[in-house]
């Protein structure tokens, strides 16, 4: 047996020599890796036409500038450039956190986004609950339409609102508290006043416009589930707190990782229009910050430095609530 296997029949190649062959042959005779990309381009080529404006613009409007991060650790001057500014390391971190200026814009990004988090992420889930609930197809088409108007609204139109609205001589809030007896508070130069106002003016922007994604998760939501309801008898609360609200938390958490990783991300443009020198013990945020050091200083290292710390900031908030909401709800983003 022995000598068959080694030496083969009259004079036929060995049975390893064979097998040899026939993987070598095999694996010619599928394409490689790099065929099959090049098949697949071939056959998907409209697909990637459309997708390559968007990462045309990706790379160069988003990870080319990266590059430029660099000037956070240099001493940086526009004639030498970003390669010919010298090293200095951390020293414009170090006096990030020595500046006053700096600490005050994190403490009023984080309150402000706290509160905004706190009482802004839920109205969107009980707007789009209660637009679940409407029976009537005209009246809630109406209110929908009223709900996302406002986001369609440039900023500057609702901050002119806001300034009218909340003016001393002819807005609509002081004439209520002057009938009422009150006197005229001019509320965008008082500090405590800021805060209520931004918030509640990106409340009334925003929620109408991000109930719709719980409304898409709401529709998703199988019928039968509420046809067994309605014969075990369950009312529409209960079927509202046991079947839709569970049924969507996984967008809710989705939502919510997605916001905690903006929670450095407040509104520039509405703060740099409704703040003025008043009201920076309570409105200067970490944009605002970066934008007079870096535009109207011209200090552009140190805005950078700022910048970076913004953005790691964020990085580190994404992972660390995708990790929670893995490991406690089993949903994450990744």
């Amino acid at each position: 047996m022995s000598d068959i296997t080694t030496e083969g029949k009259a004079g036929r190649p060995p049975v390893e020599e064979l097998v040899a062959q026939a993987v070598e042959a095999e694996r010619y005779s599928e394409p490689s890796r790099l065929q099959k990309v090049g098949d697949h381009l071939k056959r998907e080529w409209q697909l990637y036409l459309l997708l390559a404006p968007m990462v045309i613009w990706l790379v160069l409007f988003l990870y080319k500038p990266m590059y430029g991060l660099q000037i956070a650790f240099k001493d940086y001057s526009i004639f030498r450039g970003v390669a010919g500014s010298p090293w200095i390391g951390f020293e414009h971190f170090e006096r990030l956190f020595e500046s006053e200026q700096f600490l005050r814009a994190i403490k009023n990004t984080v309150l402000i986004s706290f509160w905004s988090l706190v009482i802004g992420f839920p109205i969107p889930i009980m707007l789009a609950l209660m637009f679940n609930e409407v029976t009537n197809a005209l009246y809630k088409r109406t209110t929908q339409t009223i709900a996302y108007l406002p986001h369609f609204i440039s900023s500057v139109i609702i901050a002119g609102i806001v300034i009218t609205s909340f003016s001393p001589s002819m807005g609509i809030v002081n004439a209520i508290i002057n009938f009422f007896g009150g006197e005229s508070i001019y509320f965008l130069t008082k500090p405590e006043w800021f805060r209520p106002i931004f918030v509640g003016t990106g409340i009334w922007q925003e929620a109408g416009f991000s109930s719709i994604v719980y409304l898409a998760a709401i529709a998703g939501v199988s019928p039968t589930l509420y046809e067994s309801a309605v014969v075990d008898g369950a009312s529409r609360w209960q079927m509202m707190w046991k079947i839709t609200l569970p049924s969507i938390l996984p967008t809710i958490i989705i939502m919510l990782i997605i916001r905690i990783g903006n929670i450095l991300e407040v509104g520039f443009e509405m703060v740099i229009l409704l703040y003025q020198p008043a009201t920076y013990e309570t409105a200067d945020i970490i944009n605002t910050f970066i934008y007079r050091q870096g535009l109207q200083a011209g200090q552009y290292d140190f805005a950078a430095a700022a910048g970076l710390f913004n953005a790691v900031v964020a990085f580190v908030l994404v992972i660390t609530a995708n990790a929670i909401s893995r490991r406690f709800s089993r949903t994450s983003l990744w």
